[in-house]
């Protein structure tokens, strides 16, 4: 199909997951890039988001009538989807994956791309047998300046292990352990849910992982030490409002700060347009694929399975303030 005013190849995206927070950011980065969202799931029928980028798509709240629409679509000319868009709780991204490749379409997945390292071997099993591709977004690895900073560390290494300081304050509300997202099985805990990509930076930055030591590991909050192969980081995360720095605390923004060597990185602004530029590589077949979330994923998966030492040796200074 093309896009009649511009004459560019129009993509058919499906999308599962309509309906939660992160969906918007797949529905603008589809309509940014001229392509058409035809079909779209969630067992939340709240999904008016889709009125303000594709009111015409066909939407489902069963699995099995959106696996059935899909298959009448794989038979009608020129409506296959191409491209199918997985923003569903993070314990079924390996299913979805799976099925968006024996539908006959390239996945692009939220993250985590899976929970456990061991399932990447299957999806790409799969890759290989249908020649389609599984795309995550690691929308950091495009921030300017981030990207600005691994330049000068790549073009001026250090004799010394970079020290770093990573905090990360996302504040939820008592809705956020009740729902999926709190619970380990499901969602991969704190580390996982709001940490991947904050993992997946520091080792594309700083290189592999070397070491792992976890301080505390709780449900709102979790903090270690990283011995990576250029750097020693510390890093909290969390999701308790408490934590925040008092001139956050009125309004709850979310606190974001990362030292290089003490020096400030400041990349609080920047993200707009990361997950339509992540689309535009994928459309590319320049995205991110399973190899680039592996270490993330590993890392992570290890950090919830570790047992945590308490405050001992070189943690990091929010746990003092506590």
């Amino acid at each position: 199909m093309t896009n009649e005013t511009t004459n560019i190849p129009t993509n058919n995206f499906a999308l599962i997951g309509a309906a939660g927070y992160i969906a918007p950011r797949h529905l603008n980065a589809i309509k940014e890039t001229k392509n058409e969202l035809v079909v779209a799931l969630d067992n939340s029928d709240s999904v008016g988001i889709l009125d303000s980028f594709f009111p015409n798509t066909s939407f489902f709240t069963e699995f099995e009538r959106f696996d059935r629409h899909i298959d009448k679509l794989c038979r009608k000319p020129n409506a296959a989807i191409d491209y199918m868009s997985i923003c569903s709780p993070n314990y079924l991204h390996d299913a979805h994956i799976r099925f968006a490749l024996r539908s006959g379409a390239h996945a692009i997945c939220e993250k985590p791309l899976v929970l456990n390292p061991w399932n990447l071997e299957g999806l790409q099993a799969m890759e290989q047998d249908t020649g389609l591709s599984v795309n995550t977004i690691l929308q950091l690895r495009l921030h300017p300046t981030l990207i600005e900073l691994k330049q000068r560390l790549d073009s001026t290494p250090s004799a010394k292990k970079h020290q770093v300081d990573l905090c990360y304050i996302t504040p939820r509300g008592n809705w956020y352990l009740n729902s999926w997202k709190g619970e380990m099985g499901k969602s991969g805990g704190i580390a996982t849910n709001i940490g991947i990509h904050f993992f997946d930076m520091l080792s594309w930055l700083f290189g592999p992982v070397a070491n792992s030591t976890v301080h505390v590991s709780q449900a709102d909050q979790a903090a270690g030490i990283l011995d990576l192969k250029n750097a020693e980081v510390r890093w909290f995360l969390s999701t308790n409002p408490e934590h925040l720095p008092k001139r956050n605390q009125d309004d709850r923004q979310p606190f974001r700060s990362i030292t290089v060597d003490q020096l400030e990185v400041e990349f609080s602004q920047g993200f707009k347009d990361l997950h339509t530029q992540s689309y535009e590589r994928i459309l590319k077949n320049d995205g991110f694929g399973i190899e680039h979330a592996r270490p993330s994923i590993e890392l992570v998966h290890s950090i919830r399975n570790s047992t945590p030492i308490g405050l001992k040796g070189d943690y990091h200074p929010m746990l003092s303030a506590q």
